[in-house]
């Protein structure tokens, strides 16, 4: 349902639900002009709206006193510069209020999760850590007008295509009676309930669980919402009983390219690498499964089976499925995870990530944009810089390695040991003292490195360098 959401950044920021701390902003104002370009918008949505089978009673109570919404305008024009890092995350998501919570609503909703779990064979834990993270137990999840915040984002046109798809679908949603216009509320973008389903999704997936004749996820019994989300887990192929990921422990000397979302290997493979569960133990064997880092070498190895994909079907973020699988988890009685993150190199921002692109790209890594979005080009491009410096090829962007790049951008990298003796041997090939090449820069060497520079021209700072690497042959 989200891979959509995600796409057109809908919903309560970052990464399934948990609202992040908007900066303040001046509030766009609306003129004249654009008041009247929208009421022009609408008579005119209003022949594409009919054309597609919307009757005009529906049309003209849904659209009754709709006007551009500034706070939308506002929102869907901010641009985040800093991403919330995993850790962070996690902590949100699964805080002891947020674990407390769930475990009382699963207490006072026992019989309504059996009952959703026996109906749509999905466990009952990960539909409450859906319901947790989308809107805190349906204690908040917006109370914009859908109609009106879609119809805002259409007429801006930056989302134009996805928000008029959303804004017929949420139409017939209404001439089908499942809710009335005043009740249609959701988040500034759309998503709507306590599971927060875009339109499109609402249509294919909710349902009436109470048998009322109306798929409710606003109502404050959520039974509709619970089982939509069921339902949703369902038609994507959830696997009853079986975990979404482990916490597993790397060998020594492992290839960290190999480690990423797309090589799912089956158990046997890993194990036959010396990978285990982070206790030691042997690994379980739930099918083929992924290895991913998501916080990079420095990070924990999270070891992702065919439940984590369907959780990430409801939202492709890594960060929301390991929220939303621990969540259900603690809720279930399990104790937190004590995960090792460094904490000490914080992801990227959006500006410095067009940064790293277009350095990476320069040196001839092609990350195939400069966007800001870090997909599996960029991916790859990272892991390619990586393996030529001999770091961890792990993917990860970080504030460590922007600087790294920028080093090798400009030509002030550190040298690895190998380049270090290369530059030993051809001192001393060239008459310069350099001592044995054992890759460190001694005294010895960098008075050979200060005399040889002195003898080219150069200032004799005495350092090895990229460029005194060049300027040897290397």
């Amino acid at each position: 349902m989200r891979k959509a959401l995600a796409a057109a950044a809908l919903a309560l920021s970052l990464a399934g639900g948990i609202a992040l701390p908007i900066a303040a902003q001046e509030e766009v104002a609306i003129t004249a002009a654009m008041a009247q370009d929208f009421e022009r918008w609408k008579r005119a949505f209003r022949a594409e709206a009919l054309a597609q089978g919307i009757a005009s009673q529906v049309y003209d109570a849904a659209f009754a006193g709709v006007t551009l919404d500034p706070k939308v305008l506002r929102l869907d024009r901010r641009q985040p510069e800093f991403s919330r890092p995993i850790w962070k995350y996690l902590e949100s998501a699964v805080s002891p209020t947020r674990v407390a919570n769930g475990r009382e609503k699963l207490a006072e909703n026992a019989e309504l999760m059996v009952a959703i779990e026996r109906r749509y064979g999905v466990d009952r834990q990960v539909v409450l850590g859906i319901w947790g993270l989308e809107s805190a137990y349906g204690s908040f999840y917006g109370d914009d007008s859908v109609i009106r915040s879609l119809a805002t984002l259409a007429h801006d046109g930056r989302r134009e295509k996805f928000a008029k798809e959303q804004l017929i679908a949420a139409l017939r949603i209404l001439q089908r009676g499942d809710i009335s216009p005043e009740r249609m509320r959701g988040s500034w973008a759309g998503a709507m309930g306590h599971t927060q389903f875009i339109p499109t999704s609402f249509e294919a997936y909710a349902v009436d669980f109470t048998g009322d004749g109306r798929r409710d996820i606003w109502a404050d019994d959520a039974q509709d919402a619970l089982a939509s989300a069921a339902n949703y887990l369902a038609r994507h192929g959830w696997r009853l009983g079986q975990p979404a990921y482990a916490v597993v422990r790397l060998p020594a000397g492992i290839d960290y390219f190999d480690l990423n979302a797309s090589n799912k290997q089956p158990a046997r493979y890993w194990a036959s690498r010396g990978v285990t569960l982070a206790n030691g133990a042997p690994l379980p064997d739930h099918g083929d499964a992924a290895i991913v880092m998501p916080a990079g070498a420095r990070g924990p190895a999270i070891m992702t089976f065919h439940n984590f994909g369907v959780i990430r079907k409801y939202n492709n973020a890594t960060s929301y499925a390991l929220g939303v699988a621990h969540l259900g988890e603690r809720i279930m009685g399990a104790g937190p995870l004590t995960l090792a993150w460094p904490t000490d190199d914080r992801p990227l921002g959006r500006t410095e990530r067009k940064t790293l692109q277009e350095q990476l790209t320069a040196l001839g890594f092609d990350t195939d944009g400069i966007d800001g979005i870090l997909g599996p080009n960029s991916r790859k491009a990272i892991r390619a810089f990586q393996r030529t410096r001999g770091l961890p090829a792990d993917g990860y962007a970080s504030e460590k390695l922007l600087t790294r790049v920028s080093q090798a951008t400009s030509g002030t990298e550190p040298l690895r040991a190998g380049q270090i003796a290369y530059i030993q041997s051809a001192l001393s090939a060239r008459g310069f003292d350099a001592g044995p090449a054992d890759g460190v820069a001694g005294p010895r060497t960098r008075a050979a490195i200060a005399a040889f520079q002195r003898a080219v021209g150069a200032p004799a700072d005495g350092q090895p360098s990229i460029p005194l690497l060049r300027a040897l042959g290397g």
